[in-house]
C-alpha cells in the first residue's frame, strides 16, 4: 500500500517560521546590547508569526523591552545627584557605554562637579583606560581633596593599585599634608 505524501512542511522548511526565528534572534541580540528600541520591532514580528513557542518567548522579551523603554522615558532626573546615581548603577551592571554617556552629559552640565569627574576616573579604570583614569582622578582630587580617602578603598581602582602614579595621587607627601593641617588648626610653630 502506497502512502500519500504529506503536504505539511516541517518546521525547518517553513519560510515563515525561519523568518520568525531570525527576527527573534536579532531581537535577542539587540536586547542583550541594551538596545531595547531596536529589539522591540523584531519581537513584535515574532508575536505575529506562526510559532506558538516563539510567540510566547517573544512576548516575555517584548514585555522586558517595554519596561526598559518606559523606564528610559522616565529618566527625567530631579537632581544631578540622582542622575549620577543612575550612571553608577549602569557601571555596576557593566553597561559602561551608557554610563559614560550619562557621566559626560552631567559633566557638560557642571564641569566642576567633583563626584562626576571621580565617576569618570572610576569608569576609565574599569574599562582599561589608565591614563584617562589618572587624569580624571587628579582633577577630581584637585576639586575635592576628601575624595582621596574614598579612592583609597574603592575597588573600581584595583587595576591601578600597583601604579606608582596612583599611589602618589592617593598618598601625597606627608610633610605637605601635615603642614596644611597644622595651619588649619591655627597651631603656630615655636619661635
Amino acid at each position: 500500500m502506497a502512502q500519500k505524501p504529506t503536504a505539511k512542511k516541517t518546521v525547518a522548511e517553513d519560510p515563515h517560521y525561519t523568518q520568525a526565528l531570525q527576527s527573534y534572534e536579532t531581537g535577542l541580540r539587540a536586547m542583550q546590547e541594551h538596545k531595547f528600541d531596536k529589539a522591540k520591532p523584531h519581537f513584535q514580528k515574532v508575536v505575529a508569526g506562526p510559532s506558538k513557542e516563539l510567540t510566547d518567548r517573544a512576548n516575555v522579551h517584548l514585555s522586558i523591552c517595554n519596561q526598559h523603554l518606559e523606564r528610559g522615558a522616565a529618566n527625567q532626573f530631579k537632581t544631578a545627584e540622582e542622575h549620577f546615581d543612575y550612571a553608577v548603577s549602569l557601571m555596576n551592571i557593566g553597561d559602561y557605554v551608557t554610563a559614560r554617556e550619562h557621566l559626560e552629559k552631567l559633566l557638560k552640565q557642571n564641569a566642576k562637579a567633583d563626584y562626576v569627574v571621580y565617576g569618570l576616573a572610576a569608569l576609565d579604570c574599569l574599562t582599561g583606560h589608565s591614563e584617562d583614569s589618572l587624569r580624571h582622578l587628579d582633577e577630581a582630587l584637585r576639586l575635592n581633596a576628601h575624595l582621596r580617602f574614598q579612592a583609597r578603598n574603592d575597588s573600581d581602582f584595583q587595576n591601578l593599585a600597583e601604579d606608582p602614579r596612583f599611589t602618589e595621587l592617593l598618598y601625597p607627601d606627608p610633610g605637605a599634608e601635615l603642614d596644611a593641617s597644622d595651619s588649619a588648626f591655627g597651631e603656630e610653630e615655636p619661635a
